[in-house]
């Protein structure tokens, strides 16, 4: 995977966008959506971090009342990322520069990925999430896709802005960088997403996500969300 520029246009498309970028001293312009590079995957790891380590799910997946969660948390976003990175599958960024503010990990329709992941993902998760930890994060995937009324879709399993940054607009801009992947996919009839926290259903709703399904894994509710690609 190189880092090539997403389509421009179509990534970040809004005026608002603009003025909402104004704090970080940079313009709509300067916001650039690229695949991400290797050289990349440990700030994004960061990132990952931060947004997720509240997570109700991961919170409940890797055991956070049990000494060593932080730990286990950032071992299983770490070979989340190599394991995309080896697959080719697609990681976006949004660039300020060469300042990474936001990513988004997503698996493509056609991948022999998801909870078919090659045996050496498996070990190395099974070594730093354990057993229990690599069981719920494969049952997930399984799990959310069967709800998704589409065959060949998008799943978007991470997305975070930069804590440095957010609230600035750049969460949709994101979302406009994933819209352009998944439309220039001619297999791809949509992308998918499992929320688990209310107050960020919406925002995917603002991008025509719509509620397709509930879903309980574990001790934690959330909804599978699905937007279609337009025809």
């Amino acid at each position: 995977m190189t880092n090539d520029t997403l389509t421009d246009g179509q990534a970040m498309n809004a005026q608002g966008v603009n003025e909402a970028l104004e704090p970080l001293g940079s313009s709509l312009e300067a916001i650039k959506a690229i695949y991400l590079g290797v050289d990349d995957l440990k700030v994004a790891a960061s990132i990952l971090f931060n947004a997720y380590v509240d997570d109700p799910l991961f919170s409940d997946i890797f055991q956070a009342e049990k000494e060593g969660y932080e730990s286990r948390l950032r071992s299983a976003i770490r070979e989340e990322l190599n394991a995309f990175w080896v697959a080719e599958q697609p990681i976006v960024g949004l660039f300020d520069s060469e300042r990474l503010l936001a990513v988004a990990c997503l698996t493509a329709p056609d991948a022999a990925f998801g909870s078919g992941r090659y045996w050496h993902w498996r070990l190395r998760m099974l070594l730093t999430a354990g057993l229990f930890g690599t069981k719920q994060m494969l049952e997930k995937e399984e799990k959310v896709r069967a709800l998704v009324p589409a065959v060949n879709f998008h799943m978007l399993s991470f997305i975070a802005v930069h804590p440095d940054y957010q609230h600035h607009g750049l969460g949709h801009t994101l979302l406009g960088a994933i819209d352009s992947v998944v439309e220039e996919d001619a297999k791809s009839e949509g992308v998918a997403v499992f929320v688990t926290v209310d107050k960020h259903k919406p925002f995917f709703n603002d991008d025509n996500y719509d509620v397709v399904g509930e879903l309980s894994l574990s001790h934690v509710k959330g909804d599978v969300m699905f937007r279609r690609k337009p025809a």
